[in-house]
């Protein structure tokens, strides 16, 4: 054992949320029920972790719907995918399998609806992000990207008050809404999202890492670089407080030299990270002196979500027998 240097307090909730747990069971049921290969467009959730565990099992991950052949299972990730997509996937008569988080489906019924009513729509978001494409693609004519505070003065819209903010689900809370106290400067009659676009798992992740961070000299996040999520709990750790963070996707990537000096080392994890990852930081930190580990509670979460309608078992069983029966 270690000669003891200090301790982890390990945040909670961390790891897996609902849309990510039903994303990664969605591609693994399709592949029980087709074999190998089921083709997914995009990562199926920001993880290299995750993604690679896929592929050893059949998956097949493509940038694009047209590199999928003609009439194969295709996956749609969490992150969701303009109608556009949807068009392309009916046209190459591909069987769809839509495994969007439905904390995104709902920013895009929201998207829909204001675009119906005729407002222009602000979408506060990452450029280039797979759920921005998506959500803008519900509604490209009335939604305008807004990447952060320093686009807020190029906004233009056609009257002041029909104009509306919604939200990347997966976006820092504060930064978010800095943003919007910036667009209301301009636009006093900026209406809100019906509900919080920013899912319930980021907020809480995001509310554990600010209970720990103060009392941290190094958060570790376990996470990928393609995980805004992940990304903004670095962010979040330094802000509330914490002398040093840093993103790692395995405990092989810590530098024992972000230790030196380090009494209490904060543990968490972004919403696509499995549980065993964050096992091995801790025995890494074990291993080297930080083997007390006390937990700390930000929230309880029991929200499951069910599986995209095409993979339950009725469907599945009426989609095998009609396979079947063309085959004979």
């Amino acid at each position: 054992m270690a000669e003891q240097r200090g301790r982890v307090l390990l945040a909670d909730p961390r790891g897996y949320c609902a849309g990510v747990d039903r994303a990664v069971i969605a591609v693994e049921r399709a592949l029980e029920i087709h074999g190998a290969p089921v083709y997914v467009r995009k990562q199926i959730v920001h993880n290299k972790h995750v993604v690679a565990t896929l592929e050893r099992k059949g998956a097949v991950f493509v940038e694009e719907t047209d590199e999928v052949p003609e009439g194969s299972v295709v996956v749609f990730s969490a992150h969701g995918v303009s109608p556009a997509v949807h068009e392309q996937a009916r046209e190459r008569q591909l069987r769809t399998i839509d495994a969007t988080c439905p904390l995104v489906t709902k920013v895009h019924m929201e998207a829909k609806r204001f675009a119906r009513d005729d407002y222009d729509i602000l979408l506060i978001g990452h450029r280039g992000h797979e759920e921005v494409e998506g959500t803008m693609g519900e509604a490209p004519a009335h939604t305008q990207l807004v990447d952060g505070a320093d686009d807020v003065a190029s906004v233009q819209v056609r009257d002041p008050d029909k104009v509306v903010w919604l939200s990347q689900t997966t976006l820092s809370v504060d930064e978010t809404l800095a943003t919007v106290d910036q667009l209301k400067g301009r636009f006093p009659g900026l209406q809100a999202p019906p509900s919080d676009d920013i899912c319930y798992a980021t907020q809480n992740r995001q509310q554990a890492v600010k209970q720990m961070a103060a009392d941290c000299d190094l958060v570790v996040v376990v996470g990928s670089t393609n995980s805004s999520n992940s990304v903004r709990l670095v962010e979040v750790a330094l802000e509330a407080g914490a002398r040093d963070s840093h993103l790692v996707d395995y405990a092989t990537e810590i530098d024992e030299a972000w230790l030196d000096g380090v009494s209490t080392v904060g543990v968490t994890s972004g919403a696509s990270v499995p549980e065993i990852l964050v096992s091995e930081v801790l025995d890494w930190l074990a291993a080297r002196g930080y083997a007390d580990v006390e937990t700390v509670v930000a929230a309880e979460e029991r929200l499951v979500f069910a599986l995209p309608h095409e993979l339950k078992p009725r469907r599945a069983a009426l989609a095998v027998d009609t396979e079947a029966a063309t085959a004979d």
